[in-house]
C-alpha cells in the first residue's frame, strides 16, 4: 500500500548518498522488508532516528512503503512534551501520519522505559495495521549492548541481543536496519542534511549505566585497545546471532527427543507434572545443549529470566542419583529424579 503523503516535498529531495545505497542493499540482502508494506518508524528526535526516517522517506518511492512515525514520551524529562511536539511537527511537515504514546507516570529506570516503549509501539502498530516496527539502533548501540550485558552477566543470547529482526506479538516484526551504521555516521548524515536533532539531556547523565559505557568505557577502549572497537564488538554480536539461532534449534530438537508422557497404568495423565525429561537422552548430548534445554524449560515456568545458578541446579539432575530433587524454584516448582526421568512438579 503506497501513500504519496509519505514522500518528502520535492524541495527537500536529496541526492543518492553512500548511506542511502547501503541501507537499500541491507534491506534487500537481509530481506528486512518487502515492497508495499506498512512501516511504523520509532522516532525519538535524536540523530539516529532522524537519520533512519530520512533514509526511509528517500527510499520510499523505490519500495512503495506506507510510513508512519511513532513517538513515545517517557515523561522523565522536563522537556519531554516539547520533544514530542517537535517530532509531531516534523511528521506534519513531511506529510507522515503521527502517533504518540505518553506514559501514565514517569518511568524510573532504563529497563522499565524500554519495556514500556516496546509495549507502546506494539499497541500503536496493532491498532493501525502496521506490519513492522522500525527502530534506529546502530552499530554503536549493538556494541554498547554487548558490553552492558557482558558486565551484568549473560550467555551468548544476551551478547547478541540486538538482532536485525525480532517477532513481536500479533505477528508484527521489529526491525533494526541500521545495525551496520555507526553513531558517527548518523550524526554526520544529520549535519549534511541539516536535520533538526533534538538533544536528549539524559544522554549525558552518567547515573545511567549505558551512558557510562558510551561516554567513558567505549572511548577508553578505543584509545587504549582498538580504535575500531565498536565495529569489532558489533561483528562479534553478528557472529553470535547465527550461532545462537543454531543452538536454539538444536536444543529444541533435543528437548523433543527427551520429552516424555506420564500417567497411571491405564494411561490417564497426571497433570500435576509440568514437564518430564528422559535423562538418558539428555546425557548423550553436549553440555551446551543440556543447558539450553534447561533454560528453555525454566523460561516457561518462571516469571523472570532464569539465572545461571537456576539452570545449573536443574541441569545437575541429568546425572544425579535416583530420587534426588531440587529445592523449590520461584513459584514453587520442584524437579525430582525417578529412574531415567526428571519430573518437574508444581507444589
Amino acid at each position: 500500500m503506497s501513500d504519496k503523503r509519505s514522500l518528502l516535498p520535492k524541495a527537500d529531495r536529496t541526492p543518492w548518498t553512500p548511506l542511502h545505497a547501503k541501507l537499500h542493499r541491507t534491506i534487500r540482502s537481509r530481506h528486512l522488508f518487502e515492497r508495499n508494506q506498512r512501516l511504523l518508524v520509532a522516532v525519538s528526535g535524536g540523530q539516529d532516528s532522524l537519520c533512519l526516517i530520512k533514509l526511509l522517506l528517500d527510499l520510499q518511492p523505490k519500495w512503495r512503503w506506507y510510513l508512519g512515525i511513532a513517538h513515545c514520551d517517557h515523561r522523565w524529562r522536563p522537556d519531554s512534551q516539547a520533544n514530542a511536539n517537535h517530532v509531531e511537527n516534523l511528521a506534519k511537515n513531511w506529510g507522515v501520519s503521527f502517533y504518540l504514546q505518553t506514559a501514565d507516570e514517569p518511568l524510573k529506570s532504563e529497563a522499565a522505559a524500554r519495556n514500556w516503549r516496546y509495549q507502546a509501539l506494539n499497541t500503536i502498530a496493532c491498532e493501525n495495521q502496521f506490519h513492522y516496527i522500525v527502530t534506529g539502533h546502530t552499530t554503536s548501540d549493538r556494541a554498547e549492548t554487548l558490553l552492558y550485558n557482558l558486565i551484568r552477566g549473560t550467555g551468548a543470547d544476551g551478547l547478541q541481543a540486538l538482532t536485525w529482526q525480532r517477532l513481536l506479538d500479533n505477528g508484527i516484526v521489529l526491525v533494526r536496519p541500521l545495525l551496520e551504521v555507526t553513531r558517527t555516521q548518523t550524526g554526520q548524515f544529520c549535519q549534511d542534511f541539516q536535520l533538526p536533532v533534538w538533544e536528549d539531556s539524559t544522554n549525558q547523565d552518567l547515573k545511567f549505566a549505558r551512558n557510562r559505557i558510551r561516554q567513558q568505557l567505549i572511548p577508553y577502549l578505543q584509545e587504549n585497545f582498538n580504535p575500531q572497537v565498536e565495529s569489532v564488538l558489533a561483528q562479534t554480536a553478528e557472529i553470535l546471532q547465527a550461532e545462537v539461532e543454531y543452538l536454539e534449534q538444536a536444543a529444541h530438537q533435543l528437548r523433543e527427543e527427551a520429552n516424555g508422557r506420564w500417567g497411571d497404568e491405564e494411561g490417564n495423565l497426571d497433570t500435576s507434572y509440568l514437564i518430564t525429561l528422559n535423562r538418558r537422552v539428555l546425557q548423550k548430548a553436549p553440555l551446551a545443549l543440556q543447558r539450553r534445554v534447561m533454560r528453555q524449560i525454566l523460561q516457561e515456568i518462571l516469571q523472570n529470566a532464569p539465572s545461571f545458578e537456576q539452570i545449573e541446579k536443574l541441569g545437575a539432575l541429568i546425572t544425579a542419583p535416583n530420587r534426588s530433587q531440587t529445592d523449590p524454584f520461584p513459584g514453587g516448582a520442584i524437579a525430582q529424579v525417578q529412574g531415567d526421568w526428571i519430573y518437574l512438579k508444581q507444589f
